[in-house]
């Protein structure tokens, strides 16, 4: 499971860049309750100081970031970063492991030191060294984010890269019904019961919202699965997939915003 006791390799932040700020604060509201925080009204940002985004936040506390999309060409979507002691070591590795710096590593202020890449296939993630602020501050409770997971189309390669990377764990399952293989991650060192997410390998025609490339998405938690899914679909976004019953998981359905930027919601099966 996610927590907020962080460690490295494990998810720690997401943000995500859209080209219309207002429209997505407001879609995510609805969609998971969240509140929005522009940058203009948090403390340390200097008076004055224009920087379009801010923050979302879930009964008081941080669970993700919002940005402008800017990027010339690039698709909206989620950010996930990876929790890391040195990101300058963390940058040497994925290049060693052939994989690509989108943006080097640089200082966000005091609040830690950031860098963003693709892997070899093109699935796009990013890291965080914290300083100050160690990241979200609600996981795995409604509005929050409970997994995260890559689709790619060469689980082999994935895995490599990203065992060399942040040295994870990885435990390969059956789906029900001939459904393939889903391969479970863990941060290194950890026990089972820490699992963060998962990778999937599909055809090169499942990764089409990426354009052929690999891709990483958020599943958040949510109390009523169903619901949320009404409230995607009321305020101008669609659904990929679902609802529907995931044995020993819960309910969940695949969506997109009206950007297009995809994102899970899933209410969990309790034991």
């Amino acid at each position: 499971m996610i927590t907020t006791d962080l460690t490295p390799g494990s998810p720690c932040w997401l943000d995500l860049g859209a080209p219309d700020i207002g429209a997505a604060a407001d879609f995510y509201g609805a969609v998971l309750g969240w509140e929005y925080q522009p940058m203009s009204e948090m403390e340390g940002m200097d008076e004055g100081e224009d920087v379009e985004g801010g923050m979302f936040k879930k009964d008081g506390k941080t669970v993700a970031g919002l940005g402008k999309l800017t990027e010339e060409g690039a698709r909206s979507a989620w950010m996930i970063y990876y929790d890391v002691a040195d990101a300058d070591a963390t940058t040497a590795a994925v290049e060693r492991a052939g994989g690509t710096v989108r943006v080097a590593p640089r200082d966000l202020g005091e609040w830690g030191r950031m860098a963003q890449y693709s892997d070899p296939q093109g699935g796009q993630f990013a890291v965080w060294q914290p300083g100050s602020d160690a990241g979200f501050e609600l996981v795995e409770e409604p509005g929050s984010l409970s997994w995260t997971e890559l689709y790619t189309s060469d689980a082999s390669a994935a895995k490599e890269f990203y065992g060399g990377v942040f040295g994870w764990q990885f435990g390969d399952m059956e789906l029900p019904g001939g459904g393939g293989t889903y391969t479970l991650i863990t941060p290194a060192g950890l026990p089972e019961e820490r699992m963060q997410g998962g990778l999937m390998e599909v055809g090169k025609d499942d990764l089409s919202l990426a354009e052929g490339r690999p891709y990483w998405h958020p599943v958040f938690a949510v109390a009523d699965c169903d619901a949320a899914v009404a409230e995607v679909t009321g305020h101008g976004g669609s659904v990929q997939m679902g609802p529907m019953d995931a044995e020993g998981v819960g309910r969940l359905a695949v969506c997109l915003d009206p950007s297009n930027a995809d994102f899970v919601v899933l209410t969990p099966t309790r034991s």
